[in-house]
């Protein structure tokens, strides 16, 4: 029986060149979902996909991750397409407004701190965040919240009767334990809004283990190293282009001393494909599986030791569940409404 796979972020970068691999891997025993935002590009990554494999099912799904009613909505239409979902790849992400302090960057180039820099972004970038309609903070909703509340829409097909579902989430080098603050899970005080986001991620994995793993549903975090995505560019939005390409050999000459620096989408979905392959029973839900690359180019998957706690995780996962009744109550009122103004304009 073919397997379910859902992808967030489908339509380019790691989420597309992981449904890439997917296919070249076994293109006739998968249905493959790519969720998207942007139904244009989505429309033009399942043509490539198709294009190299023209006889793979392949599917779109039109999900904003940052819009509550968007997420219910697409989690019904799965539900309908579905009877279980075998892997779920939580991939979506943005990082909005970023500022790069240049200052730190070229005092960083001339330091010892040159690899971890590049490879964590650590300080040299902040973010200024702003606020979904639904009044919650962009980055926050967008990575986190809207596939929490993705994974509690889809358990009935995610927690199937005699079988093992995965849920894999990408999760960054950039996830620091100093960025989150559990009394802020939105970081509405602070700076690094992504950097908060992920490792909430780390911290939500290992919540949902805890509280699922008896009906069959397992989650995985995995970091795809230092990759040259849309993210990455939009990092540097006034860059020119030259510069990124003078760049580029001293980033393959970092790769000769660092494993992280995985560079191509390919590379960075290394651990990703790895978690497709392993029964979940072997994995260890406080370990972060990285994609690493070696100075000569070969591909390997590393678990490392995630520094999260199951105190924080649980407190996470409270609020967590606390907000999204929140939000669904909001969400009713807002739909009461609207009947409301659309009965009485029957009237008028």
């Amino acid at each position: 029986m073919n397997k379910v796979v859902l992808v967030t972020g489908a339509n380019s970068g790691i989420g597309l060149a992981l449904c890439e691999r997917l296919l070249s891997d076994d293109a006739e025993g998968l249905q493959l979902c790519l969720a998207c935002r942007n139904m244009q590009r989505a429309h033009a990554a399942r043509s490539a996909l198709l294009a190299s494999h023209p006889s793979a099912q392949v599917a779109l799904l039109q999900m904003d991750t940052s819009s509550i009613s968007s997420v219910i909505a697409a989690s019904q239409e799965v539900k309908l397409r579905y009877n279980r979902v075998d892997y779920l790849y939580l991939n979506a992400g943005i990082m909005p407004n970023p500022h790069f302090d240049m200052k730190a960057f070229f005092k960083g180039l001339f330091s010892s701190n040159i690899i971890t820099m590049f490879a964590t972004g650590e300080g040299i970038l902040t973010q200024k965040d702003c606020l979904t309609h639904d009044g919650l903070q962009s980055v926050f909703a967008t990575n986190l919240f809207g596939h929490f509340l993705l994974i509690r829409e889809l358990e009935p097909v995610l927690c199937y009767a005699g079988r093992t579902s995965q849920l894999v989430w990408t999760s960054s080098s950039n996830a620091h334990r100093s960025a989150f603050n559990v009394e802020d899970i939105q970081h509405q005080r602070g700076t690094q809004p992504y950097s908060s986001s992920k490792y909430a991620c780390d911290l939500l994995s290992l919540a949902l283990n805890t509280h699922y793993n008896k009906q069959g549903l397992s989650s995985s975090v995995i970091c795809p190293g230092f990759v040259m995505t849309s993210l990455t560019y939009s990092i540097l939005p006034s860059f020119p282009a030259f510069l990124w390409t003078l760049l580029m050999p001293l980033f393959w000459l970092i790769r000769i001393f660092t494993n992280t620096f995985t560079l191509t989408p390919y590379n960075g979905t290394e651990a990703l494909f790895w978690l497709f392959k392993q029964k979940p029973e072997s994995l260890d839900p406080q370990a972060k599986y990285h994609s690493l690359t070696s100075g000569l180019g070969n591909n390997y998957t590393e678990p490392r030791k995630m520094d999260v706690d199951l105190a924080t995780s649980e407190a996470l996962y409270e609020k967590l569940l606390q907000l999204e009744n929140d939000v669904r109550k909001k969400l009713k009122e807002k739909q009461k409404e609207s009947q409301h103004v659309m009965h009485h304009g029957s009237f008028a």
